[in-house]
């Protein structure tokens, strides 16, 4: 499987890490140009969601971008990727792609210093190992949102169609899971 990772800020690297180790191609997208190259899903890493978010803009790939998850290519994103699919951020007026129907609050677990790593049940696998950096929250779901994950009552990972979100971190960790199941449930 072709497995395109945003490459404009964030951590890129570990997502494409991943996905090399369970035996797929990764695909840099740092260009307009990049979209061109065949691909079968797409990785928002965590990072600066207004910094990407203009970066998609500015480089004219948004629209393309946005098009093509409308039009049901699989998405996976962690921490700043979901900001980027949410329809809604509660502390910001600004909307990213807005593919998601979710609403989220930026750096809801507080600053650098607040960040923690723990482990909990991910679509019904235990132990998933979860880091959260300046994390969002999930704070609504709209209807057809599936949540998949929870931390202390605050939501951490949602599905809704070829879209899975999460506001921590599995990518840093060694226990693949969460990328099997993308690759497994939504490709």
């Amino acid at each position: 499987m072709h497995i395109a990772v945003l490459a404009l800020q964030g951590d890129f690297a570990e997502h494409e890490q991943v996905f090399k180790a369970l035996g797929h191609t990764t695909y840099q997208l740092r260009q307009k140009k990049d979209l061109d190259i065949p691909f079968d899903a797409l990785i928002l890493p965590g990072g600066e969601s207004t910094v990407q978010g203009k970066l998609l803009r500015e480089l004219d790939m948004f629209d393309t971008i946005r098009k093509r998850i409308e039009e049901g290519l699989p998405v996976m994103s962690t921490c700043a990727g979901t900001i980027l699919l949410a329809r809604q951020l509660l502390d910001d007026p600004t909307v990213h792609l807005g593919t998601l129907g979710i609403s989220v609050r930026r750096n809801a677990y507080g600053r650098q210093l607040s960040s923690f790593h723990t482990s909990g049940t991910f679509a019904g696998m235990k132990d998933i190992s979860m880091s959260f950096i300046r994390a969002p929250q999930i704070e609504y779901c709209q209807p057809g949102v599936e949540v998949l994950a929870e931390h202390q009552g605050r939501i951490t990972a949602v599905r809704q169609g070829n879209q899975l979100a999460m506001t921590f971190h599995p990518e840093l960790d060694t226990d693949y899971r969460v990328a099997e199941y993308f690759i497994k449930e939504m490709c």
